[in-house]
């Protein structure tokens, strides 16, 4: 598999860069994770610091869930307006817990994978608003990826990805993606990492720049 260089991670180019002040001001109190760069530049390697805090316990559900959104808005206006909004919904943080209990396990499982999945899918179990599969996929890659192991790894899907995915890879264009549409997906990276000697993050990573 790839080495990691100097904590950039496979198939990135620069880190995401937000304004920490304007994140601060728009998130409850405690939700933004002291652990993230001050000059607001956000590699993934910073958020999976806060997703080991997370497995850990000494990093909250709402905090995992903010430095993820910090990341995936980016610079984006609305981001912190509607990561509020969904930090809202679950004022505890037990409803996203619940999604992600079993993939805080050493190894998840496809099973694991499939259940926390349908439950941020559902909005009888954890499903929050603003937060469809193009970005709880993204916590789930950062609670639940495992470097060095190949196989099936949870990895990011959304419109950008679908978009540039072959048909083989079984998901549709649309972003309303199905659990077994994802695991497909995760199935076919898997595979085209171990053919390429590369991380399934990397796979991800190439497609959504076209390879």
């Amino acid at each position: 598999m790839q080495a990691v260089e100097d904590g950039v991670l496979p198939g990135e180019r620069a880190p995401v860069t937000v304004n920490i002040d304007r994140w601060r001001a728009g998130l409850p109190r405690g939700a933004w994770p002291d652990s993230l760069p001050a000059n607001g530049e956000i590699w993934r390697r910073d958020v999976f610091a806060v997703a080991d805090a997370y497995r850990a316990g000494s990093a909250g559900p709402r905090q995992l869930l903010t430095a993820v959104l910090a990341w995936g808005y980016g610079p984006i206006g609305y981001g912190p307006w509607r990561t509020a909004k969904s930090l809202a919904a679950d004022p505890d943080g037990k409803r996203l817990a619940y999604a992600l209990k079993a993939m805080s396990e050493p190894d998840p499982d496809e099973d694991a994978l499939r259940t926390a999945y349908r439950r941020l899918s559902d909005p009888d179990h954890a499903r929050l608003p603003w937060l469809g599969p193009g970005l709880f996929t993204k916590v789930l890659y950062f609670v639940g990826y495992r470097r060095g192991v190949g196989g099936v790894q949870p990895l990011i899907l959304d419109r950008v990805v679908a978009s540039h995915l072959p048909a083989e890879a079984g998901v549709s264009r649309h972003n309303g993606w199905s659990s077994e549409e994802w695991l497909a997906y995760l199935r076919w990276a898997g595979a085209q990492a171990q053919a390429r000697g590369i991380e399934p993050e990397a796979v991800t990573m190439a497609v959504a720049n076209d390879w």
